[in-house]
Formats: C-alpha cells, structure tokens, sequence
C-alpha cells in the first residue's frame, strides 16, 4: 500500500552492509564488529536502553561512516531505494549537516551530496517500478549553537528539494526557545520547520516548540498525553495545550518502536497513538530510525494493527494525515493524495 513518511533520519537508516563497507573505504576503526548481521543487531540491542541520551550514541558510528561525498550519496540513494521498496511514496528524511563536515566538507557540499542521492535514488526506484518523491528536512542540533547558520542553508536550497527545518537532539536541558532567531529567519521567509518535542521530556517543550517558535509540526509530540485526563469511567478531559493542539491540527510525528525504545512508552499496546488517533488528534505514523529500531513504515503499521486492531481504514487514515501535513505544497499533496493514495486503498477500505 501507498505510504508517506514524515519522520525518518537519515544516518538512522542505514543498511549494516553498507555501514561495514564504508567503514573499509574511510578508515573508520570503531565499529564493533565488521559483520553484518551482527552489526545490526548490535545497533537495535544498544537502542534497546530506554534513555534518549544512550539511544543516541549509536550515532556515533553512522555518522563516522558519512563524512565523504560518496559516503553521502551512497547513504542517500540506498535510503530512497529502500523507502520505495516499502511503498513508501513521499518521504521526509532529515539530518544534521554539520555532523557530516568532520572531514572538511562544507554545509553546502553536504546536501549537495545528499540531494544527488536522492535523485539517485528515485531514478532507481522508478526502474524498479516504485515512484518516490524525496523531500529533505535539515536539523541543527539543539545542544549546538549553530542553527541560525543551519537555517540559511535550508532557505537557500529550498528550490532544490530542502522542503524544511528540525532541531534535534536531547530536549532535556536544551529548550528550542534556545534558537529563536533562527525560527523568526524561517517565518520571515515563508519557510516551513518542524521541531522535536514531547519525546524524553514533557508538556513544557511541546509549549514552547509551539507559542514560542511557531514549530507546524511536532517531531514526536508523544508527550501531549500529559495533558488529557481519562477518568475510572473512560471519560476524557483535554488540557488547555491538547486542546489548542487538537484544534489547530498540529500534526503529532510519531514513531511508535522508537518511543518504546527511548521509553518515551512502556511497549506498542502500551503507548499513547491509541488514545491519541481516538480523539483525533493529526497522528502520523513514522519510522524515526529504521536501523536502531529495525523498522519500517510497514512494519509500524503492522505493529499497531496487531495492538490495537487497526484495519485498511485506519491505515488510509494515518497516511493521509500525513499527506495532509506534509512541506511541499497543496497541489502536490493533493495529487498524492487524490491519484495515488486513495486508488491505492480503494480496494480495501
């Protein structure tokens, strides 16, 4: 079936292969283990922590492995493959640029190198015929001071397949009211941003993310169940910020394995899209990071149906609300929408 992805990093994604592979060709001696399978067992064992923080040092190794061009090309190219391979037909893949210039390449040199993978990889996937559309997100990383600069570069190559702007990395101690100035030089050029939120910390961030920054979308947002109350009697009462979330459509990305994995959310029955997609909240299913959660779009999908018996209905609806909220513009996702992902159901809702 047709899907959309809104939340996918993209040095979260890699295949163990290639990891090892161009580990070989840069020089890179930290891995630990140069065998495949056992590497990408080690990358979900060692995101199975339960801690934001710990979760994130796997990164380290990813990251090591991305500082040439090629490197770059490779990994972006390979990710449209396999999103396309899922059914994926519109993803929004994210990533820091500056964690990609240790070896001396340039903000722009890196998303030049990415885009080129994308194009990449689309062209593949229509060999095979699969048809993606690739959008890019760039993030600055909160504990960094260097989004304003990270900003510029998303404005300056949004004609170019850059449809958006992030923050990521830890929340805790690292509000997004820390980069102001670089979310009023997106409003002022009528460019779009999502921030992360409501993941390993609480009501406060997604707060701030929103009556602050003015974020369109949550990365996460899994934390908005803070704010609604169940009674003994199954009753719901929405906090004033749920509320104003609902209300105004905000779209929530979330990332179901990833959040058990973070312990954002004690297990899939357990975790709050159940109560979230009841009330209609702007829920959108995502992967956050298929090597670390050994996941994909699919097999999210299959992972709630089972916990909380979805049907094609429910998947139609996941998917467009992701349509819905993506950054390229409404005739694009119209057309999505209206000529691919709705015929693609058709059959079984």
């Amino acid at each position: 079936m047709p899907k959309v992805l809104l939340h996918d990093h993209l040095d979260g994604g890699l295949r163990p292969a290639t990891v090892v592979e161009l580990a070989a060709a840069t020089g890179y001696d930290a891995l630990p283990t140069t065998d495949a399978d056992e590497l990408g067992r080690w990358f979900r064992e060692a995101a199975d922590s339960g801690s934001l923080e710990s979760y994130l040092e796997t990164f380290a190794h990813t990251c090591g492995v991305m500082q040439t061009e090629e490197a770059l090309v490779r990994v972006a190219a390979e990710c449209a493959e396999d999103l396309a391979a899922d059914g994926v037909v519109y993803a929004e893949v994210r990533y820091a640029p500056e964690l990609f210039a240790e070896r001396g390449l340039s903000l722009d040199a890196v998303v030049e190198a990415v885009q080129a993978g994308f194009a990449e990889g689309e062209r593949r996937a229509a060999q095979q015929g699969k048809n993606i559309r690739m959008g890019t997100l760039l993030c600055a990383m909160r504990q960094h001071a260097r989004a304003q600069e990270i900003a510029e570069v998303a404005v300056r190559y949004r004609d170019a397949g850059v449809v958006g702007f992030d923050i990521a990395g830890p929340e805790a101690g690292f509000p997004p009211t820390r980069n102001l100035d670089a979310f009023e030089y997106l409003r002022t050029n009528n460019a779009h941003f999502t921030i992360h939120a409501g993941e390993a910390f609480g009501l406060a961030s997604i707060w701030e993310a929103i009556q602050h920054c003015g974020a369109e979308r949550l990365g996460h947002g899994v934390r908005i169940v803070d704010d609604i109350k169940t009674g003994p009697d199954g009753s719901v009462e929405l906090g004033r910020l749920a509320a104003y979330v609902r209300d105004r459509r905000i779209p929530l990305e979330i990332c179901p394995s990833s959040n058990v994995q973070t312990g954002a959310a004690a297990s899939i029955s357990d975790h709050p899209i159940g109560l979230l997609k009841r009330l209609r909240f702007r829920v959108t299913v995502n992967t956050d990071n298929r090597l670390m959660s050994g996941c994909t779009v699919s097999s999210e999908f299959a992972a709630l149906a089972e916990a909380f018996g979805y049907g094609w209905a429910d998947l139609q609806w996941f998917t467009i609300n992701a349509m819905k909220s993506a950054f390229i513009d409404f005739d694009q996702r119209l057309d999505l929408i209206d000529n691919v992902i709705k015929p693609g159901y058709a059959h079984l809702v």
